[in-house]
């Protein structure tokens, strides 16, 4: 190798933090490539976990319109038909008869609670409450796919990132070994030096195919994350990340994003909704204390094979339904006095359910407050170890260089190189680690900002 190697390798390292992540070639040009808010949506459309989700939401929104239609009156027909056999009342005198008759009865009735505590009225708000908290769980539980299909994302890039590194060391460790075996050939070097610059290789190879299995296995997890059924690769969009993008980034703070978090925050807002409904609960179960007040009305006829006219006539069907027909309305008051302290023990166990959905409610702010603050820590540690392994990489470079240089000359053996080689290959692979969990954390810090990170409705 001529000593242009260090020019070559300052060629490569800029190329390498100017364009980070951008992947040496895509797969084909006809294969479909998937960007990080496609693989979001689709995954937010196609996964089980997030149907179940939704279907649960249908049912709360079915039960809060049934709680609704419940403030409707009852309504019931009756109609039946009977045969009486020996002994029988006659419905028209109310004597006894000992003949065998039959007869038909039609009734509609109808009942309306003009007042019952004003449980339906707190049911209803409950309901509603409770339905708006299984939207906003609904929505919650796509966002933190949304995160597991991101985390899935960024680290096939990492390995991409990887791939590309350990493509480089064997380019270098194949150039190496070309470059030993002809001065094998020529006598300058010994046999025993070629040996050590093909376990050079062959190590370099080993590391390139360990990391492709590797990514491998991150595909499959995306995949399944998305549930695409029937693949095992996805091809995604190269990003670009200049050198130094994430150097200067305004100030975090963990109060001010928690503030901002928890105006939009689902699992907050569920939370909320949660405890609106047990206080609308608890009243609706207070109510069952007061008297209740309801009013009932009906019509109702029938026919009587007993009936007859004067000439002992069994009075036809039509004229007996026109006659017979009854009306009626009435009211009913219902006053609790003793049950067992069974509906006071309902009102207590309702009031420990509204303490338990504030304390939760409580604890999902805790929780908050502590991802963002680790989150915000995360920030400051991975912008300073961004920046120093940045550097520590320029650093490693430049001794890789001379090392090949030395080698090239006879100054120093195979696994001097194959050291300072594996310093460099460390040094790109803990900036590229750094970049992109800099870039996750940026990613989920605006995103608990407000900022919309995800195109999810």
């Amino acid at each position: 190798m001529d000593s242009s190697l260090a020019q070559e390798i300052t060629m490569n390292l800029k190329t390498y933090i100017t364009t980070l992540l951008l992947f040496a070639s895509m797969a084909g040009s006809a294969q479909e490539v998937w960007t990080l808010d496609e693989c979001v949506a689709y995954a937010v459309k196609n996964n089980l976990q997030i149907n179940d989700f939704e279907l649960n939401t249908d049912s709360n929104k079915e039960s809060y319109r049934q709680s609704v239609r419940n403030m409707l009156p009852i309504i019931n027909g009756f109609a039946d038909y009977s045969i009486n056999f020996g002994r029988s009342i006659n419905p028209e005198n109310n004597s006894f008869v000992n003949t065998e008759f039959f007869s038909n009865n039609y009734s509609l009735q109808s009942s309306f609670d003009l007042f019952q505590g004003f449980q339906k009225i707190n049911n209803i708000k409950a309901s509603k409450f409770l339905y708006k908290a299984t939207l906003e769980e609904s929505l919650q539980q796509k966002y933190l796919l949304a995160f597991r299909v991101m985390s899935a994302y960024y680290d096939i890039q990492f390995i991409q990132g990887l791939i590309d590194i350990a493509k480089e060391q064997v380019q270098i460790s194949q150039t190496n070994y070309d470059l030993v075996k002809k001065q094998v050939e020529l006598g300058v070097m010994a046999g025993a030096d070629l040996y050590e610059a093909e376990s050079l290789l062959y190590a370099d190879s080993l590391a390139l195919t360990q990391n492709e299995n590797r990514l491998k296995a991150a595909k499959l997890t995306l995949l399944q994350a998305m549930n695409i059924e029937g693949e095992n690769d996805i091809t995604l969009q190269p990003e670009l990340i200049a050198a130094g993008s994430f150097e200067k980034t305004e100030a975090m703070v963990s109060d001010s994003i928690f503030v901002a978090a928890k105006d939009f925050m689902p699992s907050i807002k569920a939370q909320e909704f949660r405890v609106k409904a047990a206080t609308k609960q608890l009243s609706a179960t207070r109510g069952g204390l007061y008297p209740s007040i309801s009013l009932q009305g009906g019509i109702g006829t029938g026919y009587f094979e007993t009936i007859r006219d004067s000439l002992g006539t069994t009075i036809p069907f039509r004229d007996q339904i026109r006659d017979n027909t009854f009306k009626f309305i009435g009211a009913s008051l219902n006053v609790p006095i003793f049950g067992g302290w069974a509906s006071r023990s309902r009102v207590k166990q309702q009031k420990i359910a509204l303490e338990r959905a504030k304390n939760n409610a409580k604890i999902t702010e805790q929780e908050l407050y502590q991802i963002i603050q680790q989150l915000v820590q995360e920030h400051e540690a991975l912008m300073a170890e961004t920046v120093q392994t940045q550097k520590g990489m320029e650093s490693q470079a430049l001794a890789f260089a001379i090392a090949q240089k030395r080698y090239e000359k006879g100054m120093i053996n195979a696994i001097e190189l194959r050291q300072s080689k594996n310093l460099f290959a460390t040094a790109q692979n803990q900036n590229l680690q750094a970049q992109l969990r800099l870039r996750v954390n940026n990613s989920t810090l605006d995103f608990y900002r407000g900022l919309p990170i995800f195109n999810i409705n």
